[in-house]
C-alpha cells in the first residue's frame, strides 16, 4: 500500500499523483498526518522534513521557528516538505528523479 501526504494543490504533488499507481492520497491540511508517521519521518529525515521556504515557515515569529520541529509539523502541518511517500512501512520525501525512479 502506498500513501501520499501532501497538499491537493502542490504541484509537486501532483506530478507525483500522476506516476503512482494505486495510491491513497491524503491532504496534509485537510486530514493531518499521523503522529507515529510524522515522528519516523522525523528520524527518517530530520529538520530535512520542515519547508523552511514555505508561505507557512515565512509567517512564524523567530520564537516560534526556534520551537521543536516535531512540536511545529503537528501544529502546521503545512510545514511539512512534500510530498511525503509511505510505501511498505519506507517513507520517501520530496519529488526527485531518484525517488521516482524507486517507486515509479
Amino acid at each position: 500500500m502506498t500513501r501520499l501526504f501532501g497538499l491537493k494543490n502542490c504541484d509537486t504533488c501532483r506530478k507525483a499523483l500522476k506516476v503512482l499507481n494505486d495510491v491513497d492520497f491524503l491532504d496534509v491540511r485537510a486530514d493531518g498526518v499521523p503522529p507515529q508517521v510524522l515522528e519516523q519521518a522525523y528520524a527518517t529525515f530530520g529538520d530535512a522534513l520542515v519547508n523552511s521556504r514555505s508561505t507557512t515557515w515565512r509567517g512564524l515569529s523567530e520564537s516560534e521557528r526556534a520551537r521543536p520541529a516535531l512540536e511545529l509539523l503537528n501544529e502546521h502541518p503545512t510545514l511539512m516538505k512534500r510530498p511525503l511517500i509511505e510505501r511498505d512501512g519506507v517513507l520517501y520525501l520530496g519529488w526527485s528523479a531518484k525517488v521516482e525512479a524507486e517507486l515509479g
